[in-house]
This record gives C-alpha cells, sequence and structure tokens, in this order.
C-alpha cells in the first residue's frame, strides 16, 4: 500500500499538520505508519474519508471529545447525534445573544443625563420586487413595515414558497412589544422553525430553499437576522458599509486565500451557497447582530439579484443621491436592469428619520 506523507494528506484531507499530529496524540487519528528513524507521520489514503470527517465536525465547533463519539456512530446515528449538538449550539447561542444584547443596552445608557435627547425614531421606505429580463417566475419577496425589513430569495424551483413562507413568518414579530434583546432570540427561535418547515416540505425530486435578510425594529434597537447571499448594506454618513457576509461557497474560498475577490466576482459556481434556509438536511445557522440606528441611516436589503450585477460603487452612488427611498429604489432597478437583470430583483431602501 503506498502510503501518504502528513503533508500530502493534510492538503487531500483539508487539514493542516499541526492539526493532523493533535488528532495523533489524542487517538482520533493515528496514522498508519510512524518512521522509527525520522518520526515522520505516514498515511493511509483509506483514511482520508474519516480524517475528512472530523475536518467537517471541526469546521461546526464540536469538541474532540464529541467528534470520537460522532466518529465511531452508525451513519444514521451519527447524523442524529450532530442534530442534537447543533440544536443545542443554537439554543446556546440565543441565550447568549439575549445576554449580549442586554449588556448593550445597559452600557449604551450609562452616562445619560438629563440634558441628553433620544428623539424618537420611524423609517419611510420603498419597496421593489421585479422578474429580471426573460424570468416568468419571481421567487424574490421583499417586504417592508414600520418594524420589519425582509429580503428573501427562493431557490430550487419551489423555491417562492419557501421565501414566502420565511418572510410571513417574521410578519408575525412585528406586534412583539418586547426589547430589542427577546427580540433578537425571537428571531432566532423563529428562523429555526421555518428551517424545519421548510426542509419537511421538500421531496427527493425538489427541495426548495431559500436566503433570509431582515432587520427588526425596537425603538433604536434594530435585530438583524442574516442567512445566505441576500445583503444588508448602510449608508451613514456618506459611507457605505456592508452589515452581512455572503454564505456563499466562493466566499469561503477567498477566506480561505484561495480566491481572490475578483475570480470570486467571476466565478461560475458564486451563486452556490453554502447555508440557507431549508438547504440541507442540517439544522441551519443564522448570524445575529443587534444594531443601533441613528436619524439620517439609510439601510439597503437586497437580493443577489441586484448587488451580484450592480458594482459596489454604483450602489453607493444610487444610495447617497438625495430624494425619498421610493425613486432610490426605482433607480436601483434600473441599474439591474442596465446590467442585464439576469435573476430576479428585491430590494428595499429605508430611511431613519426622526419623529416630528
Amino acid at each position: 500500500m503506498e502510503l501518504l506523507t502528513i503533508g500530502a494528506f493534510a492538503r487531500a484531507a483539508r487539514l493542516t499538520p499541526k492539526a493532523l499530529r493533535l488528532y495523533d496524540e489524542v487517538g482520533l487519528l493515528p496514522p498508519a505508519a510512524v518512521d522509527p528513524e525520522s518520526g515522520y507521520r505516514f498515511y493511509a489514503p483509506e483514511q482520508l474519508a474519516h480524517a475528512r470527517l472530523i475536518a467537517r465536525l471541526r469546521r461546526i465547533g464540536m469538541p474532540l471529545a464529541d467528534i470520537r463519539i460522532v466518529c465511531d456512530l452508525e451513519p444514521g446515528a451519527a447524523a442524529e447525534a450532530v442534530t442534537a449538538y447543533w440544536r443545542q449550539v443554537t439554543a446556546d447561542t440565543a441565550d447568549r445573544a439575549h445576554h449580549v444584547a442586554r449588556l448593550v443596552e445597559h452600557l449604551s445608557q450609562k452616562g445619560v443625563t438629563v440634558s441628553d435627547t433620544n428623539p424618537a425614531l420611524t423609517i419611510r421606505y420603498a419597496v421593489r420586487c421585479d422578474p429580471g429580463h426573460g424570468r416568468d417566475t419571481n421567487e424574490d419577496v421583499a417586504y417592508a413595515g414600520d418594524r420589519l425589513l425582509a429580503v428573501a430569495d427562493g431557490t430550487r424551483g419551489a423555491g417562492a414558497a419557501a421565501s414566502a413562507a420565511a418572510v410571513d413568518a417574521l410578519k408575525a414579530l412585528e406586534l412583539a412589544d418586547k426589547p430589542a434583546a427577546e427580540l433578537l432570540a425571537m428571531l432566532a427561535a423563529t428562523v429555526d422553525d421555518v428551517d424545519r418547515e421548510v426542509r419537511v416540505t421538500g421531496t427527493d425530486d425538489d427541495q426548495p430553499a431559500t436566503t433570509l435578510t431582515a432587520l427588526l425594529r425596537r425603538g433604536s434597537q434594530l435585530a438583524l437576522v442574516h442567512i445566505g447571499d441576500t445583503r444588508a448594506y448602510l449608508l451613514r454618513n456618506g459611507e457605505l458599509s456592508q452589515l452581512t457576509q455572503d454564505h456563499t461557497w466562493v466566499r469561503s474560498q477567498v477566506e480561505y486565500g484561495r480566491l481572490s475577490l475578483d475570480e470570486a466576482a467571476a466565478h461560475p459556481q458564486r451563486a452556490l451557497l453554502t447555508r440557507a434556509l431549508g438547504g440541507g438536511s442540517q439544522p441551519v445557522e443564522a448570524d445575529l447582530a443587534l444594531r443601533t440606528a441613528l436619524a439620517g441611516d439609510r439601510y439597503l436589503l437586497c437580493s443577489d439579484g441586484l448587488s451580484a450585477v450592480v458594482n459596489r460603487n454604483d450602489l453607493h452612488t444610487a444610495l447617497a443621491e438625495t430624494g425619498e427611498p421610493e425613486p432610490t429604489a426605482q433607480r436601483l432597478i434600473e441599474l439591474a436592469y442596465a446590467a442585464g437583470a439576469p435573476d430576479n430583483i428585491a430590494c428595499v431602501v429605508a430611511d431613519i428619520v426622526t419623529v416630528r
């Protein structure tokens, strides 16, 4: 049997030699052979499947002790163990998010005096959702209200129902009279429920999925939830910031240093998602954050039908132009069509303003 050096095996397993040495020391992945003189480790090709499973479990943050147990289980039992582990992670994350948000609110109020002002805020908004060139269906959903902004982008044929279900589930939270910290935990729980519902409605021939980016407002606090490659941007004091990170394969390759940003933008698999509601057999992890809105802020939520074809500079220019949200949203749609509009286009433009 031809053995692989630790370097070659590490590259094939997408692990590092340092990680392999650790896994050997703890008995999780011992090498097939060790040179008695040099101490060099060698691995058999048959060990790659085991190593790749360990790598995938480590990427979701599973401790080594739990990985040892999962690796000894049959596939079905292993899948149940991973599901149970992720359910606990999700619950712990929601609990930590609640405490973090409470702490942020407490710290934000430190030092406030009687002379400080905290004007009441409201939102002016515009919503557009267009099919794009040559599309006879629209699987995007865009929604805006005084408390909720949301965009979802369905995929896989039945994605329209999935995206609508995701946004409809969030609408129920508009009436929740809770502190922002609790809204964040409620968002996490609602996303988990939608993810399960979308996954169970799928069949072998049709497994719908959807991305989701939403902001839920309580006073000046905004609870953000994000999954997939829909995006949220903030224009504040003339500076445009992207508040979300795409959950796509090309984005992960950029983070690993395997693709440049330009290569990722032109890559044929740039739309391949690594996270989506209903997108797999395991529960999905949502990005959650709590932000403070300021009067004068302008937010853009959009699907990749806009962000993938209109470059950041043009988005910045359109958003920075003075005017109401409605003409700005129309301008963004026009830019997408000018760039070919090969996909459905959804966008929400929202301005934070002081109540007069």
